[in-house]
C-alpha cells in the first residue's frame, strides 16, 4: 500500500532527479559500493546547505525558533498560531516529521493536529532503531561489528507453543516476524547496525516486544548441513586444536568464545572430545543463536517514526487531504516508513516536492 501511494510522488521527483537536482545546487555526489548515494564531502551539512541556498533564492522567508502551536480552519482558509503570531492561509503544507530523534525538533506535533482536524492515525511506533538484549554476553561482546549475518525475530510462545530456551534452537523451528541480512554491531545495551535496524520494525509493532527472541545465523553463507561435516572431519582427523581456533576465522575470536561458553563448552576444549550431541549444539549456537529482547531505544535513537496519517485519506496524486480541501501531507508525518538504504530519505523529499508542486 505504502509504495503504491508513492507512485506519483516518485514520478514527481525520481531518486535520478534528486541527485541532480542536488548536483545542480554545488554539491558533488558518489555511489558507494552497496549503491547507496552521498555527498562527495560526506558531509550531510552540504546538502542542508545546497536547499537553505534554494529556499533563498526562492524569496520564501524562513521563519526559525518559532514553533507552531495550533492549526485549524478559518474562514480564509487556515489559522496557524506559532509561539509569536498568528498567520492566515488558503493552504497549507504539514511536513514536520515524525517524532524520531526530538533533539532535532521533529516531537510529533504533527499527530496532534491530524487528529484534531479528524484524521485517522494508524498506531506510531519507532522504527529503525536499535535492540536492547537482557543478555549479559552481548553487552559483553560490545564494539565487535560482523559485516554479514541473518536475522530472524521470532515469537518464541505462539498459542500452544511451549517456550524456548533463550540460546538453544527450536525445532521445527518457530515462523518468523520478520527475516533481514546485513551488517550487525553489538553494543552496550544489545544490537545495532543495518541488519537490526531493519528487523526492529518487527519488534517495536509487537504487543509484547519482551517476549521475543533474535535469532542470528552468524555465518549465514555456511549451511549448517556443510558446518556440521566440516566439524566431523576435523574431529576424525584429530581434532586436537582448541575449539576457539577450530570455528570459522570469519567470526571475531570475543564472540566464538562467548558462544563456545553458551554451549557450556570450555574454549580449551578439543574437537574430537566433543559427543556428536554437543557438536550440533555448536552448530546450532553459530547458525540460530537465540537472543532475548526487552525492546528498542525508543524514539530517542530510532532514525523513523512508523504509523502515522492514514494514506487513504490523502489524495496520493496531490497530497492533499480527502477530509479538509487546502490541506496538505508530506514526509513522515504520513503513514510511510521503510528500510534503511535512504527509501525514507526519498519518500520525504518526493512526496514533499509532489505537495509543493500540487498548491
Amino acid at each position: 500500500a505504502q509504495g503504491r501511494f508513492l507512485h506519483s510522488a516518485l514520478a514527481a521527483l525520481s531518486p535520478a532527479a534528486l541527485v541532480e537536482l542536488v548536483e545542480s545546487q554545488g554539491v558533488p555526489t558518489k555511489i558507494e559500493e552497496t549503491g547507496k548515494i552521498f555527498p562527495s564531502s560526506d558531509k550531510a551539512t552540504d546538502v542542508l546547505g545546497a536547499f537553505l541556498s534554494r529556499l533563498q533564492a526562492s524569496g520564501c522567508p524562513l521563519a526559525l525558533d518559532e514553533p507552531l502551536l495550533d492549526l485549524k480552519p478559518s474562514s480564509a482558509g487556515f489559522a496557524l498560531q506559532t509561539s509569536k503570531r498568528t498567520l492566515a492561509a488558503s493552504r497549507v503544507i504539514v511536513t514536520v516529521g515524525g517524532k524520531s530523534y526530538p533533539g532535532c525538533g521533529t516531537r510529533g506535533d504533527g499527530y496532534a493536529w491530524a487528529r484534531q482536524l479528524g484524521h485517522t492515525l494508524v498506531p506510531l511506533r519507532p522504527a529503525l532503531v536499535p535492540l536492547i538484549s537482557p543478555a549479559p554476553w552481548i553487552a559483553e561482546l560490545r564494539g565487535i561489528t560482523l559485516p554479514h549475518v541473518r536475522l530472524r525475530v521470532i515469537d518464541p510462545s505462539p498459542p500452544g507453543a511451549a517456550p524456548l530456551a533463550p540460546t538453544a534452537a527450536a525445532s521445527p523451528p518457530p515462523q518468523a516476524l520478520d527475516e533481514r541480512a546485513g551488517a550487525l554491531l553489538f553494543a552496550h545495551f544489545g544490537l545495532t547496525g543495518p541488519a537490526v535496524l531493519d528487523i526492529s520494525r518487527a519488534v517495536t509493532g509487537h504487543p509484547r516486544p519482551d517476549s521475543l527472541l533474535l535469532e542470528c545465523d552468524f555465518l549465514p553463507d555456511l549451511r549448517a548441513a556443510d558446518l556440521e561435516s566440516q566439524l566431523q572431519k576435523q574431529a576424525a582427523s584429530g581434532g586436537k586444536r582448541p575449539l576457539a581456533s577450530v570455528l570459522p576465522d570469519e567470526l571475531p575470536r570475543r564472540l566464538r568464545e562467548a558462544l563456545l561458553v553458551q554451549a557450556r563448552l570450555s574454549p580449551d576444549s578439543r574437537l574430537a572430545d566433543l559427543s556428536r550431541p554437543a557438536r550440533a549444539a555448536l552448530v546450532a549456537l553459530l547458525k540460530k543463536s537465540l537472543v532475548p529482547l526487552s525492546g528498542s531505544r525508543g524514539y530517542e535513537k530510532a532514525e523513523v517514526t512508523a504509523g502515522g496519517v492514514s494514506l487513504s485519506e490523502v489524495d496520493s496524486r496531490t497530497l492533499q487531504s480527502k477530509l479538509i480541501p487546502g490541506l496538505y501531507w508530506a514526509g513522515e508525518v504520513l503513514d510511510l516508513d521503510g528500510p534503511i538504504g535512504g527509501y525514507n530519505f526519498q519518500a520525504a523529499f518526493s512526496t514533499g516536492w509532489l505537495a509543493g508542486s500540487s498548491v
